[in-house]
C-alpha cells in the first residue's frame, strides 16, 4: 500500500509518500502476536490491528520502532497510544459492524482508523486544530471517513447522540457527565480515570434510561495524557 500524504506543519507544506513494505508488515504481525499474548483475544480487533499501518501515523524516523508495543510522541505534546492499549479499549466496547461510536481525542487518527477498519460508524472530537487537520487528511487518503469535530471532547457531541459506545483516549479526573448522558442504553463508555500520572481503565455501561442506571467495571492501570476540557483537566 502506498499513500500520498500532504501534511501542514506550522510554517510549510510537506508532501511525503508512505509505503507499507513487506518488512513493516512482518513487524506488524509480530506486534499483533504480542498484543494477543498480553490478553487481547477479540479476533476482529487483532485483525484490524494487523491491517492498519501504524507507521503511517508518525514521522518516518519512527517507522520501524513504531511496531514496538509502546506509546510514541506526536505533535503538540500528544502521543499515539500503545498498541495494546488501543486494542484493549477497542475490545472493551465489544465492536460490531455498524455500531455508532464517539471517540474523544482524535490525536494522530490511529485509533479512529482501527474503529473504521472494524466497520463502525465513527465520530471523533479533537481539541487541537493542527492535529485534527492532519488526522482527517491522512484518514481520508487511507479510505477512512470518520466525522471529526474540533472542540471540547469532555462535552461530547450531542448532535449525533446517543452512541452505542464512547471511547476516551486521554486520562480524566472523573467520568464526564455529558458523556454518560450521551450513551445509549446498553452502550459502553471506556475511559481512563485517575490523576495526571496514572489512571484505571473503567467501563461504564448504561443499563437503563434513567440518570442513575449505570454499571462500572475496572480493567487495569494505565498512563494517558490529560483529558483537557470543561469536565476534565484544566490547562496549567
Amino acid at each position: 500500500m502506498i499513500v500520498e500524504v500532504r501534511r501542514r506543519p506550522a510554517e510549510a507544506h510537506e508532501l511525503r509518500l508512505l509505503e507499507d513494505s513487506y518488512k513493516l508488515q512482518g513487524l506488524r504481525q509480530k506486534l499483533v502476536a504480542e498484543v494477543a499474548r498480553k490478553g487481547v483475544h477479540n479476533r476482529a480487533v487483532l485483525a484490524a490491528l494487523g491491517r492498519v499501518p501504524r507507521h503511517f501515523f508518525v514521522e518516518s524516523a519512527f517507522a520501524e520502532r513504531i511496531y514496538e508495543d509502546s506509546a510514541f510522541p506526536i505533535a503538540n505534546g500528544q502521543t499515539i497510544s500503545q498498541p495494546y492499549t488501543v486494542a484493549l479499549q477497542t475490545e472493551l466496547i465489544e465492536p460490531q459492524p455498524g455500531l455508532k461510536v464517539l471517540e474523544i481525542g482524535t490525536g494522530s487518527g490511529y485509533q479512529a482508523a482501527i474503529l473504521c477498519e472494524l466497520g463502525l460508524k465513527v465520530y471523533s472530537i479533537e481539541r487541537d486544530a493542527e492535529l485534527k487537520h492532519q488526522a482527517v487528511e491522512l484518514l481520508r487518503r487511507m479510505g477512512y471517513k470518520p466525522e471529526v469535530l474540533l472542540g471540547d471532547g469532555t462535552q461530547g457531541w450531542p448532535k449525533h447522540a446517543p452512541y452505542d459506545a464512547i471511547l476516551v483516549t486521554a486520562g480524566s479526573p472523573t467520568v464526564p457527565q455529558a458523556l454518560m448522558d450521551q450513551l445509549a442504553v446498553g452502550g459502553k463508555l471506556v475511559i481512563p480515570v485517575g490523576d495526571r500520572n496514572q489512571q484505571e481503565m473503567r467501563v461504564v455501561e448504561r443499563t437503563g434510561p434513567s440518570a442513575t442506571e449505570f454499571r462500572e467495571t475496572v480493567h487495569g492501570l494505565f498512563r494517558f495524557v490529560p483529558l483537557v476540557g470543561v469536565q476534565g483537566w484544566q490547562l496549567r
